[in-house]
């Protein structure tokens, strides 16, 4: 593996071209704890990496296309952290879930806010992969209660997740500002908060057991 602090082991380092694009992205992503995603520049990711300037455009087609591409990774890395482990019931499912996501928006607060509500939020590739994101895990919870798919609440329950959704992301931001509770207090509330919002009694029951 190359260590990227040393420019010139990583010029020196022959990687394919694959792994020198997801170095550059990775890169990228780790920037975010120091500045917002529109200041990552060619000029710092090229001395990252040990490479020239011109070669970063080798692998991305222009200064955007590479910040998508981080934006990618970090909404893919949303969705990874909320992940279920299916050998949990649903309640604690939804509670390890729900757990796991605050640690990693706490542990990766800088891309974090700059996704969900930094200048690059409301550009259009950016805010599709965040909404993209939302839609599949969305779209995963209301798959864990096995409704048939002509089941006539299946709309109104789809979009009442996915707007719990949007809370879940608000109340974290807010919280890792202010902390007016605990971390198990915010869990719980994260957690509580998708039955009362959804007013669903199938999801009630699941989550119930």
């Amino acid at each position: 593996m190359v260590d990227v602090s040393d420019p010139g082991q990583a010029k020196r380092g022959r990687l394919r071209p694959e792994e020198r694009r997801q170095q550059l992205i990775t890169l990228g992503a780790d920037m975010l704890a120091e500045r917002s995603l529109e200041d990552i520049s060619v000029e710092d990711i090229a001395k990252q990496a040990g490479i020239s300037r011109g070669l970063l455009f080798h692998y991305f087609a222009s200064l955007q296309d590479f910040h998508d591409a981080i934006s990618k990774h970090v909404t893919g890395e949303f969705f990874a952290a909320v992940m279920p482990n299916r050998e949990l019931s649903l309640f604690d499912m939804l509670r390890d879930s729900m757990e796991r996501f605050v640690d990693y928006a706490t542990t990766h607060a800088a891309a974090y806010r700059s996704v969900l509500r930094g200048p690059a939020s409301i550009t259009p590739d950016v805010a599709n992969h965040v909404d993209e994101t939302r839609a599949v895990i969305a779209n995963l919870i209301v798959s864990e209660l096995s409704l048939p798919a002509d089941d006539p609440d299946l709309p109104r329950l789809t979009l009442a997740v996915r707007g719990w959704i949007a809370f879940v992301e608000e109340t974290i931001l807010t919280w890792m500002v202010e902390k007016p509770i605990s971390r198990t207090q915010l869990v719980d509330l994260l957690v509580a908060s998708l039955p009362a919002l959804a007013m669903s009694p199938a999801l009630l029951a699941a989550l119930q057991g």
